[in-house]
């Protein structure tokens, strides 16, 4: 099992490193794989355009990825759920309000604040949701709760929709959609921080994760103290969403998927095994999904968004229905 682990995660890796190769050379101008070393330290317009827009896009494609995959992960073993994701818990609808409100209310806010009125928005969604779900006792209510409330973020953001001017609703309508059209090296300096800062979170978080999904009664047992620790969870979820949010946009279906997929590429392990490979998952399928984004319309950019939600659709009704099967003939 070890060496069947060891394989597959050089094929995801393999899988990343052509994906990263491929969104620095595809496009106009295209680049010659071979001759990249050479692009980027040079000076020619082949050089502005790799060094300057795609490579950007690229460090921010992996890191956002990375971000939304670690945070499925936590919220789905924190609730022992597989679709406590964070479209379903309030936590990527109050991120988007967050950022939107100040937009469409001509708040003067410099733009450097928008992290910080995202994870506001984020854990005022989340915390909404725990509370009114009765501050974590039952996963499945603390779930059905998230779904009530994002739908009433949701409709806060179509009121702010109403509101809004022409230009003001074009901006807000694509990013809603999701995107990474457009970032620059500002874009990745303003999200790398909040990925640092969560790094040494998530390294203590994991073996409490891991605890949690033994049952309540089993967490209590061991010494975990089972509200408190998916409150703070969710907190970290947010920490990790929401500046994803204010620099993308929420890109949907990456929470869901990539922990689906790190268990079902990783079945022994535990979420101290899972949590790596779930950002590695998020950050490939961020980087594919980019592609088609940038690349099938051209030079009309889609929205990222739109393709992780039509990729992650189809795949994770696969994944469930085969995982149901499974646990069916396990029983």
């Amino acid at each position: 099992m070890t060496g069947r682990a060891g394989v597959l995660t050089g094929i995801v890796a393999g899988v990343l490193a052509a994906g990263a190769v491929a969104a620095l050379c595809l496009g106009t101008p295209a680049v010659e794989p071979g001759a990249l070393p050479g692009v980027l330290g040079g000076d020619g317009l082949a050089a502005v355009v790799v060094g300057e827009l795609r490579l950007p896009r690229l460090v921010l494609a992996l890191v956002a990825g990375a971000c939304l995959g670690a945070a499925g992960l936590v919220l789905q073993e924190a609730l022992r759920n597989p679709l406590a994701v964070p479209e379903l818990l309030g936590v990527s609808s109050g991120a988007a309000l967050g950022v939107a409100a100040p937009l469409v209310l001509a708040l003067p806010l410099p733009a450097a604040l928008a992290p910080l009125t995202a994870l506001a928005g984020a854990v005022v969604g989340g915390s909404l949701t725990l509370v009114a779900g009765g501050l974590g006792r039952s996963p499945s209510a603390v779930l059905l709760t998230g779904a009530a409330v994002t739908a009433a973020l949701q409709a806060a953001l179509l009121v702010l929709m109403v509101l809004a001017d022409q230009l003001d609703l074009q901006i807000v309508y694509r990013y809603l959609l999701g995107s990474l059209s457009a970032r620059t090296w500002d874009d990745v300096a303003g999200l790398a921080p909040w990925a640092l800062v969560a790094l040494p979170a998530l390294v203590l978080c994991a073996p409490v994760l891991s605890v949690l999904r033994l049952g309540d009664d089993d967490a209590r047992a061991l010494g975990v103290r089972v509200r408190q620790a998916r409150m703070a969870a969710l907190a970290l979820a947010a920490v990790l969403i929401a500046p994803v949010v204010a620099v993308c946009g929420p890109v949907a279906w990456v929470g869901f998927l990539a922990p689906h997929l790190a268990r079902r590429l990783w079945p022994a392990g535990t979420a101290v095994g899972w949590l790596p490979g779930a950002a590695l998952l998020g950050a490939v399928t961020v980087l594919l999904a980019d592609l088609p984004a940038r690349l099938a319309l051209a030079p009309v950019e889609t929205p990222v968004g739109a393709w992780t939600a039509l990729l992650g659709v189809p795949a994770g009704v696969v994944l469930l229905r085969s995982g149901r099967r499974r646990t069916g003939a396990v029983r």
